[in-house]
C-alpha cells in the first residue's frame, strides 16, 4: 500500500458538505438544491470556478407517460431510451440506436409525457436559465466531438473563459485546474445504487477523485454532495476522506459474502437471440458445473439488462477459493463443460464468455 499523506503544496483537502435532497420541496429528483445554487453564485462572484458532476449524459434519462405509465424502450435492448435535447431524439446507450421523439403515447394515445431524472444536458439548460450571466459549458461524450474539441474545452476552462463546467466522469480524471473553488456532486444516490459488489468501492473512488478537483492551489476548496440517502456509510467515509475506514468496512463485507480478494471470481455469460435457447443452455451448463462446483456457483440468472442488441443474456458467477492448484483444475473442468455444451446441436449457436476477476 502506497500512501500520499498530504496534497502538493500542503493544501488542505476540500471540506465536504452533504445536502439532504429530501428536505428540498420539489417534485421528482432535485437537480440543484438552494444551498448549492447559493454556493455556485458565491464562488463565481469571488472569481473562482465551479465543476458540477452528474454521471448521466443526455437530457432526461427516461420519459414516462403520465396517463398510463408507458416507458419508451429500445427495440433491440431491454432498456428505456434517453432523451437527448441536442438531437431532439431518443437514444439507446447500449446499442446506439436513435429513435424519433414520440408525440403520442403508443399505449393510450395521450401526449402527457413526463421527464424523469436528469442528465448533463438538462443541468446545462437549468444553469443557463438560472445564471444567465455565467459562462457555462458541458463535457461529455455528446459534446466532445472532433479531434481537438476536448483539448479546446480544457484550455478555455484553464484560461477562465468558462465559469461552470458540467460533466460526466470525463471531468473527474486527473485534471488540474487551479481556480476551481467548488465541486458539486448532483446525484450521489445514483453512484451507490448499481447491482455490483464493487459499487461502494467505485462510488468512493469516484466521489473522492472528483472532490480532489477543488482547491488545488492557494486555499481549501469546497465539495457539496446531494443525496437523499444521507446515512449511506460511503458518504461518511468520503466526508472524512477516510480511505482506511472504507477499506476495512468493505473488506469485512467481502469476507462475509466470499467475494474478492477472498475468492477468485469467474463471471460466465451466455447469449442467444432466442430466450428459450439461452435459458436451456444456462440450465444445461449449470447442471454440469454443479457436479464439481456445487458450493461455488451463484445462478444462473438474467442480468439487470436481460437483452442487448437482440441477444438474450443469462449469467452465473463462480467463486473459487484462493488455491492456484485448485483453480487450474476447476478452469479445466469449466473449459470441458463449455466444449460439451457447444457439442450439443441445440446450443451450437450460443455465445459464451468467461471473465476471470473482471466485472
Amino acid at each position: 500500500m502506497v500512501e500520499l499523506n498530504e496534497r502538493f503544496g500542503g493544501i488542505k483537502l476540500p471540506s465536504i458538505e452533504i445536502i439532504d435532497t429530501k428536505q428540498v420541496a420539489q417534485k421528482g429528483k432535485v437537480m440543484l438544491s438552494p444551498q448549492l445554487k447559493e454556493a455556485v453564485q458565491k464562488t463565481v462572484t469571488e472569481g473562482k470556478q465551479v465543476i458540477l458532476f452528474q454521471n448521466r449524459r443526455g437530457y432526461s434519462p427516461y420519459l414516462i407517460c403520465g396517463t398510463c405509465g408507458y416507458l419508451p424502450q429500445c427495440k433491440n435492448c431491454d432498456v428505456t431510451l434517453t432523451l437527448h435535447k441536442y438531437s431532439n431524439k431518443l437514444h439507446c446507450h447500449y446499442c446506439g440506436t436513435v429513435y424519433p421523439k414520440l408525440v403520442e403515447c403508443p399505449a393510450c394515445g395521450t401526449v402527457n409525457w413526463t421527464e424523469r431524472n436528469f442528465g448533463t444536458e438538462k443541468i446545462e439548460e437549468l444553469m443557463e436559465e438560472e445564471f444567465s450571466e455565467m459562462k457555462v459549458a458541458r463535457m461529455d461524450v455528446d459534446s466532445i466531438r472532433g479531434k481537438s474539441a476536448h483539448d479546446n474545452l480544457i484550455k478555455q476552462f484553464e484560461q477562465q473563459k468558462i465559469d461552470v463546467l458540467i460533466g460526466t466522469q470525463m471531468v473527474v480524471k486527473g485534471l488540474d485546474f487551479e481556480k476551481v473553488g467548488l465541486v458539486g456532486i448532483l446525484d450521489a444516490d445514483g453512484l451507490l445504487s448499481f447491482a455490483d459488489f464493487r459499487v461502494n468501492e467505485r462510488g468512493f473512488q469516484l466521489m473522492e477523485q472528483v472532490s480532489g478537483r477543488a482547491g488545488r492551489k492557494e486555499e481549501q476548496g469546497k465539495v457539496m454532495i446531494q443525496a437523499s440517502n444521507t446515512k449511506h456509510p460511503v458518504l461518511e467515509f468520503v466526508q472524512q476522506h477516510d480511505y482506511k475506514k472504507m477499506y476495512e468496512t468493505e473488506l469485512e463485507s467481502r469476507k462475509q459474502f466470499f467475494y474478492p480478494p477472498f475468492s477468485r471470481l469467474i463471471h460466465i455469460s451466455l447469449k442467444h437471440k432466442l430466450k428459450e435457447t439461452v435459458d436451456e443452455a444456462a440450465a444445461f451448463l449449470a447442471g454440469m458445473l454443479q457436479k464439481e462446483l456445487a458450493n461455488y456457483i451463484v445462478g444462473p440468472a438474467a442480468p439487470v439488462v436481460g437483452r442487448v442488441r437482440n441477444q438474450y443474456i443469462m449469467e452465473m458467477l463462480i467463486k473459487l477459493p484462493l488455491d492456484s492448484r485448485q483453480i487450474q483444475q476447476y478452469k479445466k473442468l469449466i473449459r470441458n463443460d463449455f466444449n460439451l455444451l457447444q457439442a450439443d446441436k441445440r446450443f451450437k449457436s450460443v455465445t459464451m464468455v468467461a471473465d476471470v476477476d473482471v466485472m
